[in-house]
Parts: structure tokens; C-alpha cells; sequence
């Protein structure tokens, strides 16, 4: 699978007619209008199975596969190729496609109840690439409760087509984290131990997998309380069976203090839940000056001291399935950015004329336009090339895989890079 960046002048037809394959192959991996126009800068993924190299002076089959990103033996299977040093200038060999080259990991993919008819079509359309997908969520109350969320039509669903459902427990409170609420029921016994029987007695009514923990904003100085409280769960879970993950805010070090991060407490979680989803988005928000939500040099500050603490096995990396459009010039305080998908964000490129750029830094995609009223924005969102990166940087640290925030967007590149790149492991068996 080759991705291409649309060129002045291209055309499905003209794309399709280099790389060999059908315009209809193209329309499918993107999910494209063919009525609409290709954009300038836009990324398209070339769903090809091989492709043809003329052998040059100096190559080597291993400066080959590292040209493209696929295993010596693969091209020498592809090839018959039984002596390595056998090549020679000029030499055309079949370079074969990457699917599948690197490694098996594990999904999960959070999703925010709707109605029916969304939920059947989001679960079913990601369904085949994920692992396990999270309702958000169940708040925690200040008796130790769970609210209530209407998540049966996505569990249904996850479980007939092989995906895990898994039980989100959060410390959400009207709009934001509740710092009062779960420094409370960090410091009382009887309220935890209310907590773990009711997020127990959820999982089995419901027929979770596990649960994923996501307390944020707690007390720095509830940092080991939090994780006795995780300790306690884990021992009550395993026994029945249920798997325990939390979600942990990206830090590149150990920070012991503030709201957001102190708490978190990197290595005592790496030891003691089954793996950590680390939310390595947000570096640009809504609220917060324009620039790529998921810069790949900052996720990999994070990843790499995340790595020194915690198995690289129990690591869920999170991945961003959306982007934002700001108003300039940004004011602190001022207008919060609109968040937008990847087709959203290609197609109003396309209303507006605006060319798509790449910060090559960053690897992130961006692009200005101004709107009907005169005023400019700025559009950071992901794209095949983008989400190649972050996957890239999985495999490199030989994480357990990758979560999504959040599905619901449509995105239909993600999908395809994904499953082209990994095996996707299913821990739920076929339904006999």
C-alpha cells in the first residue's frame, strides 16, 4: 500500500493509471465523491500489492527492504531469489506490499453513546480492526456509584463481531474532572470498596471484558492512595477473570505534582494494571493556540520515558481520529476551536480552495483558509501520513498497540493504513 500526496493537475484517473490499479480501487480505500475534485496536498492511499524496482549500483537486498519497508526475505521469497548477493544493476525484482510487516498489537477504540442507527454503523464499520471498544462513561458518584450510560447496543454489537467491550470509569463530574470527588473516595475504605463492588457488578451485568480506569485531576498527594485503590481492584478483577487498564496523561518524566499529572504514577501502574492507555493527544486543543494535536516529536518524548518505566507490552498509545479548525488570531480565552474529522477537514480545504501542507516535524497536516465573513482560520487534523507515523512509532517501541479518541468520525484511510500495517488481535472467540 503506497500513499500519494495529490499533485496541481492530478486526477483519480491519472493516479490510478501510475501506480496500476483501478480509479474504483482508489474511490473505495478513500472514500471519495467521485464527483467531487481531488485537493492539492490532499493524502491518498494506494491500495497496490506489489510494486517494480530496477535494481541500481550499490544496492544490496538489505538496502532494498529498508528502501521500503519490508523484510529481506519477503523480496527474496517474492523473487526466488535463493543467493542474496545475486543481484545485479539493472535487475528488475517485485518489491512486495507491507502488509501485515509490522507485528501484531492490540486496539481499542473509545466511542460516546448516540443512537442506534450511529452506534450499529460507527461499531460495524471499525469493528474488524479493533480489539476492544469503550462506552464513555460511567461516572463515579459521591457514594461510590456508577452512573448509569445506555451502552447495550454497543455491547451487543462489539461482541457479535469479536470485539471487547470494555467498561470506562471515570471521575466526570458536569463538565470537568472532579478533583473533591476522588481525592474523597481515595481517602475512605468503605467508599472504594463500594466503588470495586459496583464497577465488578457492572462488568458482569453487563458482560464486559474489563474496565478502563480514567481518573484525571486527582489530589498529587493522593498519588499512592490511587494506587492501593488500583491495587485492591486489580486483586478483586483478575480472579473473575476481568482485565484492568487506566488511562494515564502524557509526561515526560516524573512529574509529582499538578492536577493533571502528579498523580499518575507511570511505573507503580506499569506493575500493577495489565496495561495503560497514555492519551498522547491534545498538545493542541480547542481551547489552546493552533497547531497539530498529536505532534509525532512530542508523542515520542513521552513514549520514550514511558518505555523506561513500563513494559513497551502494556502500552496502549492513544491516537487522535480528529482535528481542530481555529478563528485567527487566536486569543487566549477566546474562541474554542471547532473539532473536525479528516474527510470534514479535506473536504472544507476543498470549499474554501485552500492548498494542504505538511509540518514535517510535527507530522501533521494543516492548511489556511478564510471564511465567508472575511475571517482566517487554521485547520490541524491527521491523515494517511500522519497516522502511518504514529504507527511507525508503535512498532519501533514494540508497544501493545494503540486507543482511539474517538470513534465517530468518518476516516476511512486510518482503517486501511491499519490493518495494512499490523495483524489485529482478537481476544474475544468466534461465535461458534
Amino acid at each position: 500500500m503506497n500513499i500519494h500526496v495529490v499533485r496541481p493537475g492530478d486526477s483519480i484517473w491519472s493516479i490510478a493509471r501510475r501506480f496500476g490499479v483501478t480509479p474504483d480501487s482508489i474511490i473505495d480505500a478513500n472514500g471519495i465523491e467521485p464527483q467531487l475534485s481531488l485537493v492539492v496536498g490532499e493524502s491518498l492511499v494506494i491500495p497496490t500489492k506489489e510494486r517494480a524496482y530496477r535494481v541500481r549500483p550499490g544496492d544490496s537486498l538489505w538496502s532494498i527492504s529498508e528502501r521500503f519497508g519490508v523484510s529481506v526475505n519477503s523480496i527474496a521469497q517474492l523473487n526466488n531469489i535463493s543467493d542474496p548477493s545475486a543481484i545485479y544493476p539493472g535487475m528488475v525484482l517485485r518489491i512486495p506490499d507491507k502488509s501485515k510487516n509490522y507485528g501484531v498489537i492490540e486496539t481499542n477504540g473509545f466511542i460516546q453513546p448516540s443512537n442506534v442507527d450511529r452506534e450499529t454503523r460507527i461499531v460495524n464499520d471499525a469493528a474488524p480492526y479493533l480489539t476492544y471498544i469503550t462506552p464513555f462513561s460511567h461516572h463515579v458518584t459521591a457514594e461510590g456509584g456508577l452512573t448509569p450510560l445506555r451502552d447495550e447496543t454497543i455491547i451487543s454489537l462489539a461482541r457479535n463481531n469479536r470485539v471487547a467491550p470494555l467498561l470506562s470509569v471515570t471521575n466526570l463530574s458536569g463538565a470537568n474532572f472532579d478533583t473533591e470527588l476522588i481525592g474523597n473516595i481515595l481517602n475512605n475504605e468503605n467508599l472504594q470498596n463500594t466503588l470495586i463492588n459496583n464497577i465488578i457488578n457492572t462488568m458482569d451485568k453487563k458482560s464486559y471484558y474489563g474496565v478502563i480506569v480514567d481518573f484525571e485531576r486527582i489530589p498529587p498527594s493522593d498519588r499512592e492512595e490511587y494506587n492501593n485503590f488500583l491495587r485492591k481492584l486489580v486483586s478483586r478483577a483478575h480472579p473473575l477473570g476481568y482485565v484492568v487498564g487506566t488511562a494515564l496523561a502524557p509526561k515526560t518524566y516524573d512529574v509529582t505534582v499538578g492536577a493533571w499529572h502528579g498523580a499518575h504514577d507511570y511505573r507503580a501502574h506499569g506493575e500493577i494494571v495489565d496495561f495503560v492507555i497514555i492519551m498522547t493527544y491534545e498538545w493542541g486543543w480547542s481551547g489552546g493556540p493552533p497547531m497539530a494535536v498529536a505532534p509525532i516529536n512530542e508523542v515520542r518524548k513521552v513514549i520514550n520515558y514511558a518505555v523506561s518505566v513500563i513494559p513497551p507490552k502494556k502500552i496502549m498509545m492513544g491516537v487522535p481520529l480528529y482535528g481542530y479548525d481555529w478563528t485567527l488570531p487566536y486569543t487566549p480565552g477566546g474562541e474554542f476551536a471547532e473539532s473536525i474529522g479528516n474527510q470534514e477537514a479535506v473536504n472544507r480545504a476543498r470549499r474554501y480552495g485552500a492548498q494542504i501542507k505538511y509540518d514535517t516535524k510535527a507530522e501533521s497536516p494543516y492548511y489556511n483558509y478564510i471564511d465567508e465573513e472575511g475571517r482566517e482560520h487554521v485547520v490541524w487534523f491527521e491523515d494517511a501520513r500522519s497516522m502511518e507515523a504514529k504507527y511507525k512509532l508503535v512498532n519501533e517501541y514494540g508497544l501493545r498497540g494503540v486507543s482511539f479518541w474517538q470513534l465517530g468520525k468518518a476516516f476511512p484511510q486510518n482503517w486501511r493504513i491499519l490493518d495494512n500495517m499490523f495483524q489485529i488481535t482478537k481476544v474475544i472467540p468466534p461465535v461458534s
